[in-house]
């Protein structure tokens, strides 16, 4: 196993640090609360990633891939995605939107969606308008 690998992981007991994880079903791994995006209980089995591999043989894992180009494609098709499948291609979320809304709406944070809908937006996509985000020659 090495840092970046994708994991099955089946999520464990909560401490104050996060969630412990049992990685491929054969060992112990940690994944941080401040790191999700996602309401996740004990019992739930999810795809991961190996974030870090510590000296002491601990594992800290992810639920985002590991990389930024990576996570940024990734996060650009979901909010492709969520845009299709809205009946004008419209998602009332923008730059100034809380995080609180762009976690609960995108499952990601507001860097990594404002990150996204730059790219977007850079390649003539989505159109950025006063009250969120438009697609471009939407057609359903």
């Amino acid at each position: 196993m090495k840092v970046g690998d994708k994991v099955d992981l089946i999520i464990g007991r909560i401490s104050r640090l996060g969630f412990t994880v049992l990685i491929n079903k054969e060992v112990e791994g940690l994944l941080y609360k401040n790191e999700l995006y996602v309401k996740l209980e004990e019992g739930d089995e999810v795809v991961g990633y190996v974030k870090k591999i510590r000296e002491d043989g601990r594992i800290d894992v992810s639920l985002q891939p590991i990389g930024f180009k990576k996570a940024l494609v990734e996060n650009e098709i979901k909010i492709l995605d969520a845009l299709k499948k809205t009946e004008d291609g419209f998602l009332p979320l923008h730059d100034k939107s809380s995080p609180d809304a762009i976690k609960y709406q995108m499952n990601m944070s507001k860097k990594a969606f404002k990150s996204a809908i730059g790219g977007l937006y850079k390649l003539k996509l989505i159109t950025l308008e006063p009250d969120g985000i438009k697609l471009v020659e939407f057609s359903n």
